[in-house]
C-alpha cells in the first residue's frame, strides 16, 4: 500500500499552463459549498482575508490511488499539503486568514479525511462542479473522475488576490502564502 503522508521522491514538476492566469482581479461566484462542518459556506461573501488550497483528490490509506496518480504532475501530495497547512494554522489565526481546503470530492470522503487527521479548518466540497464552472477552475480527468488542478487562491473580501499556480511541492504551499501575507505588510 502507498504511504499517502509522504510525498515519493522523482515525482514529476507541474508546469504553468496558464490555467489560472484569468482569476487573478476576478470575483469568488456567490455559490454555497458543503463543509466539513455540516454548514454551507458561501465563498463569495466572506469579508477579510482567504486563503482556498485547492487539491485534486485526498488518499485514504485503505483505498489504492489510481493507476498512475504518481506520474501526473501535480496530482500527488493531498495528504501532506493538507497537514502543512495543519501544522501553520497557528500562524494563519494570528494574521486574521481563514482557511479552507477545497476538492470536487463529496462532503462525506472529504470528512474523513478531516476526523482522520484532526484539520482544524473545514474543507469545502464542489462536488457538482458549480465554483469550478463559475470561475473557471483548471481540471484534469483521471478515471472519469473530474479533479482540480492544484492551485491555492489569497482572497480578500471576495476578491482573488494572488494565486499559486502550480503548487509543487504540495507540503510547500503554506509557506509561500505566508510569504505572501509577509510580502503585503512590508
Amino acid at each position: 500500500m502507498t504511504d499517502i503522508n509522504k510525498l515519493p521522491e522523482n515525482l514529476p514538476v507541474p508546469e504553468d499552463d496558464g490555467g489560472s492566469a484569468h482569476l487573478i482581479g476576478s470575483k469568488i461566484a456567490s455559490i454555497e459549498l458543503r463543509s466539513t462542518n455540516g454548514l454551507k459556506v458561501d465563498l463569495g461573501s466572506i469579508k477579510g482575508k482567504v486563503v482556498i488550497y485547492c487539491y485534486p483528490m485526498t488518499g485514504r490509506p485503505d483505498v489504492p490511488l489510481p493507476d498512475g496518480w504518481n506520474e501526473i504532475p501535480g496530482a500527488r501530495g493531498c495528504t501532506p499539503q493538507s497537514c502543512s497547512y495543519k501544522d501553520h494554522y497557528k500562524e494563519f489565526q494570528e494574521l486574521g486568514v481563514e482557511v479552507y481546503g477545497l476538492s470536487t470530492q463529496t462532503t462525506d470522503y472529504q470528512k474523513e479525511m478531516v476526523d482522520r487527521l484532526s484539520l482544524p479548518f473545514n474543507v469545502l466540497s464542489d462536488s457538482q462542479m458549480e465554483l469550478t464552472q463559475a470561475i473557471n477552475l483548471p481540471t484534469f480527468v483521471v478515471t472519469g473522475m473530474v479533479l482540480l488542478k492544484r492551485l491555492t487562491m489569497v482572497v480578500e473580501d471576495s476578491v482573488i488576490k494572488s494565486v499559486h499556480y502550480p503548487v509543487f511541492p504540495s507540503d510547500s504551499d503554506p509557506d509561500w502564502v505566508l510569504d505572501y501575507f509577509g510580502k503585503m505588510s512590508t
